[in-house]
């Protein structure tokens, strides 16, 4: 709705107002509509220098808690002269270590120059894990690389896998706290972030052939968390007067071998990121265009939806005896399906998981896919109102329509992903790493699904009432909003 909208008492006198009223009056909308505007504004960038002044502060309390003597000390000095000289001391020596504390904390990183890394990863240097089964890296020019594993794809949508919360939340080394006056500035760029909650992963979701059985264990953290960690692996550190670089990424990244190490021998924060591709009921997928205030991908195509898992999607599937992995994910995948394109969860048919990987420029971080099938057509979606935080980072949604069942044979027969004709242009040109991955998951899953099973995430055929959406060709269709 609308600022200030609402719904209109039809029993209310009717006043005629004359032609200048309605001027005066469109005058005053206006304004309070721009003032709305303004505060608005000032209020995230209020919270957003809050959470990022806050992250600091609580990694540094030595410093904060010299600065308190400071000021106590020099507060006692005034009222009394009783004890006047022992205050000066106490003034003095809190100074003192004000004063060091501060350098030490200034000397850490502020040696070293940060910048972005325009490369792709090495990733003939570094092998993936020897615990995953038949990994390969999935790279996609001029927007990243991805660590999938087709086995681990087939049991992620075959098998459910337990899950556990750890009751301690995430904690960065000591080292990386260190870096976050010069990680942030760098990561974001001006942009406005917030230190939001999020959920990372420790373990790996490994098939049951290759010895897994353990719950994997899920953690909550801060968005910042995972700045100063796996973020830190997009930067190359030099110091400025030995010209002597620190990788972040085979300092961080890498076990004793040299090798990728796991999600369970992980030191970083990890945080879960989920995406989903939704498919209308006149076989279209729905795609949104991301803006420029992104920090990753920013300007091309998402999924439908797309995000990090938080702790409001733990529910209960993680108390409850027998809870899965695929639950959290799902209820998180559909969460962000219905914040970045206004639909709502009754408009939801189902959501298959049905992939992962590890998203190797962003710290190896880990990755889940799905496939949902909706209720609605794509007529249906034309004018969605989304929520004025989505609507930052939005620049609008559109109808692609995709073979995922073409696609797919044509992956199980070795053709490259961005080599396949299946694939439209505009997906190989500006799709994101997410969506591109979230569709090779998707049409790899659907090839293994009977020929007379429907073109979504149902398990069988004839599981459903709704209409069963035939994933074929068409016309890309931009659709507007309000």
């Amino acid at each position: 709705m609308f600022a200030g909208g609402g719904q209109k008492d039809d029993r209310a006198e009717i006043v005629p107002i004359s032609p200048a009223g309605d001027e005066q009056q469109g005058r005053i909308r206006l304004i309070t509509s721009r003032e709305g505007v303004a505060v608005g504004k000032l209020s995230r960038l209020a919270r957003a220098r809050a959470d990022y002044l806050g992250f600091l502060l609580a990694h540094e309390w030595p410093v904060v808690l010299s600065g308190v003597g400071v000021l106590l000390g020099a507060v006692t000095i005034l009222p009394s002269a009783v004890g006047i000289v022992l205050s000066v001391i106490a003034l003095g020596l809190g100074s003192v270590t004000f004063v060091r504390d501060f350098r030490l904390l200034r000397r850490r990183w502020s040696a070293y120059d940060f910048s972005l890394i325009a490369a792709p990863f090495p990733v003939a240097d570094i092998p993936p894990p020897t615990a995953y089964p038949n990994a390969a890296y999935l790279h996609i020019p001029n927007r990243g690389t991805a660590l999938v594993s087709d086995e681990i794809d087939q049991d992620l949508a075959a098998r459910a896998l337990p899950v556990e919360v750890d009751e301690q939340p995430y904690r960065l080394p000591r080292q990386l706290k260190a870096s976050a006056p010069y990680v942030l500035p760098v990561r974001n760029r001006g942009r406005l972030v917030f230190n939001g909650q999020v959920v990372g992963m420790r373990g790996d979701p490994l098939p049951r052939a290759r010895g897994a059985g353990s719950p994997v264990t899920l953690h909550r953290a801060r968005f910042f968390d995972a700045q100063c960690s796996n973020e830190m692996c997009s930067l190359r550190i030099t110091h400025r007067e030995t010209g002597e670089e620190f990788d972040p990424r085979r300092r961080l990244l890498t076990d004793a071998g040299g090798r990728l190490r796991t999600l369970a021998e992980s030191e970083l924060a990890d945080v879960v990121g989920i995406s989903t591709v939704a498919v209308t009921t006149d076989g279209v997928l729905v795609l949104v265009r991301q803006s420029d205030r992104n920090i990753a991908s920013a300007l091309l195509l998402a999924p439908s939806g797309s995000g990090s898992l938080e702790p409001r999607d733990l529910g209960d599937a993680v108390t409850d005896a027998g809870g899965a992995l695929q639950d959290v994910l799902r209820v998180g995948m559909e969460r962000e399906l219905c914040e970045e394109t206004g639909l709502r969860a009754d408009e939801i048919a189902d959501t298959r998981v049905v992939g992962f990987a590890r998203w190797m420029e962003r710290g190896a971080k880990p990755e889940f896919f799905a496939l949902t099938r909706l209720t609605v057509a794509a007529a249906d979606l034309a004018g969605r109102r989304l929520a004025s935080d989505e609507r930052l980072y939005s620049s609008g949604l559109l109808t692609v329509p995709v073979d995922l069942r073409a696609l797919g044979r044509e992956l199980g027969a070795g053709v490259d992903l961005l080599a396949a004709s299946s694939l439209p242009p505009q997906l190989r040109e500006d799709g994101s790493l997410p969506l591109l991955v979230a569709l090779r998951a998707a049409a790899r899953w659907l090839v293994r699904q009977p020929e007379n099973a429907p073109d979504n995430v149902a398990d069988t055929a004839g599981e459903t009432d709704a209409e069963e959406p035939d994933i074929r060709g068409g016309e890309t269709r931009t659709l507007p909003s309000p």
